[in-house]
């Protein structure tokens, strides 16, 4: 074989490596904290399930992109992202204004409100309802916001937590009065456990809010594939799909207000 042919063959092979590797799918860590059903859980197995699981498997689908789930501490999760050890992260996240200046958050795609869960001998209408009884929050959450608000937050009533099973367990053992927090996983653990009669209340104060899919700031390469594919998944009838599996119900109209 003579030069110009080496060469020629060389070429190919070149293009052939590079074809491969462009035809590789990406792969995107997704930090996700896994103590928070249904959104998020393990299994006995140590499995990460949930609705925010497989809703995001479906963005990955339709986006042609994969992901690697890792449970990633509450109390450290947003830097996880912002320092770059995870890509996405995905729990249930609530989008606020304090927390857009640290992330570039997705189209909302779940709608929210928190809840207050109370003991069956409790009832409430309102947060102020609550004063004097001791409440459950997860440390530096909505629900923990919402009740610093009304009681301050050095209030010796309220009780933060690292996270929800740990104030609901604290709940459900007698510990405490009431806790506040998110809808759907507040109004699925008493679903889950009809024998503690658990009062459900909404202040009136609470707004509705929504949770979101978080990167890096500025990194709107990822951002848009997100989005993208949230669309996508909401038009195929994807999303209602893995909504009906985990809230037997089927999902609000409309789902998410696009930006």
């Amino acid at each position: 074989m003579g030069f110009k042919h080496l060469l020629v063959a060389a070429a190919a092979v070149a293009t052939m490596a590079t074809g491969a590797a462009s035809a590789a799918q990406v792969e995107y860590t997704v930090g996700t904290g896994a103590t928070y059903r249904p959104f998020e859980f393990q299994t006995p197995n140590k499995e990460i399930v949930g609705f925010d699981i497989d809703l995001m498997k479906e963005i990955a689908k339709a986006q042609g992109f994969k992901v690697q789930f890792i449970n990633t501490l509450w109390g450290v999760i947003f830097e996880s992202v912002k320092n770059g050890d995870r890509d996405i992260i995905m729990s249930g996240i609530t989008i606020t204004p304090q927390r857009q200046e640290n992330v570039d958050f997705s189209y909302p795609y779940f709608a929210a409100h928190q809840l207050i869960l109370t003991q069956k001998n409790v009832h409430v209408k309102s947060v102020a309802d609550l004063k004097g009884k001791n409440v459950a929050v997860v440390a530096n959450s909505a629900g923990d916001i919402a009740a610093s608000k009304v009681f301050g937050k050095a209030s010796k009533n309220i009780k933060r937590f690292d996270n929800t099973p740990l104030a609901l367990e604290e709940l459900s053992a007698g510990g405490v009065d009431a806790a506040i927090g998110d809808v759907g996983v507040f109004a699925y653990y008493a679903l889950q456990n009809p024998e503690k009669q658990f009062n459900m209340a909404r202040d009136p104060s609470f707004e509705d809010q929504y949770f979101g899919i978080a990167v890096r700031k500025g990194n709107t390469k990822v951002l848009n594939e997100i989005n993208e594919g949230l669309k996508k998944v909401i038009a195929s009838g994807a999303y209602a799909k893995v909504y009906a599996k985990w809230f037997g119900e089927k999902a609000p109209v409309p789902v998410l207000p696009i930006k």
